[in-house]
């Protein structure tokens, strides 16, 4: 039996499932590609695509679909978890280095501050205390020795794998800890933006409690704008961005008076610029 046919004699749920992983993966494909490959009309094609789009899996436009952000569509953790991963690490990396034993640091529900996560797992910076609200950092450190890690409580959210809401926001404000680090989808002229209101309630609660703020950047997210704003850049003491960073967004960060630390990747040469 051909894949075409097998796809088309596929229920709707697992059809919509197998084309929700091929779209998070590739990051975009168009209707009629996937009628193609799920052997199946263009008509059944953008009724699952309106599914997906009403779950907040992928986002339509004309001709297509995509998982990719925009201003008003944040995309979806499984995808935001593939991207960028060699410049979130290089940030993640630069900001370990910030840790000390003995701190409380607050990790936010980004796949930027994940990767501090997965350093963490080394065991290298004990005793610490670790409070996040992202379901895939508490995973992976639920079994890290030395770490005490407080999970804060809210509305489950599957598409961001994270706590938010008025009881999220309401355990924050109970907390005051060393350090939050945290990430946003776009800085633009001195502001840090989101496209979700309930993603922000709950990061400049996360900044209120801290002792200390750093954002985590990788370089694509310069230059954009999002929905909302969150905060003023002002709000952190440092902004950690990738070496893949533009000339024109460092001056953009210069103008703002922005304190930020350009963190290389294993094969380039470290840049800073502090204003």
């Amino acid at each position: 039996m051909s894949s075409s046919n097998h796809s088309a004699q596929q229920g709707p749920a697992a059809r919509q499932a197998a084309m929700a992983e091929l779209v998070l993966a590739d990051g975009t494909a168009t209707a009629a590609d996937l009628a193609e490959r799920f052997g199946v009309s263009l008509m059944t094609i953008h009724r699952d695509l309106d599914e997906l789009e009403r779950q907040g899996i992928v986002r339509k436009f004309r001709g297509g679909v995509t998982a990719q952000p925009s201003g008003v569509f944040e995309s979806n953790v499984q995808y935001r978890l593939k991207t960028m991963r060699a410049e979130k690490a290089a940030v993640a990396e630069h900001a370990v280095r910030m840790i000390e034993p003995g701190m409380a640091i607050l990790l936010d529900d980004s796949t930027s501050t994940l990767e501090i996560a997965r350093t963490l797992r080394h065991g290298e910076v004990t005793p610490l205390t670790v409070v996040t609200n992202f379901l895939e950092a508490i995973n992976l450190l639920s079994q890290q020795r030395g770490i005490h890690l407080m999970a804060l409580g809210g509305d489950y959210d599957p598409l961001h794998s994270s706590f938010l809401g008025v009881s999220c926001v309401e355990a924050v404000e109970q907390l005051r800890v060393d350090v939050c680090f945290a990430s946003t989808s776009a800085v633009h002229r001195g502001y840090a933006y989101h496209q979700e209101q309930h993603i922000v309630s709950v990061k400049r609660a996360m900044l209120d409690s801290a002792a200390r703020n750093v954002l985590l950047l990788d370089h694509t997210k310069l230059g954009r704008v999002a929905l909302h704003r969150v905060v003023p850049l002002s709000r952190f003491d440092l902004v950690l961005v990738d070496a893949g960073a533009s000339p024109q967004a460092l001056r953009d960060l210069d103008e703002h008076n922005v304190r930020y630390e350009v963190c290389a990747t294993k094969e380039g040469d470290d840049r800073a610029g502090v204003t």
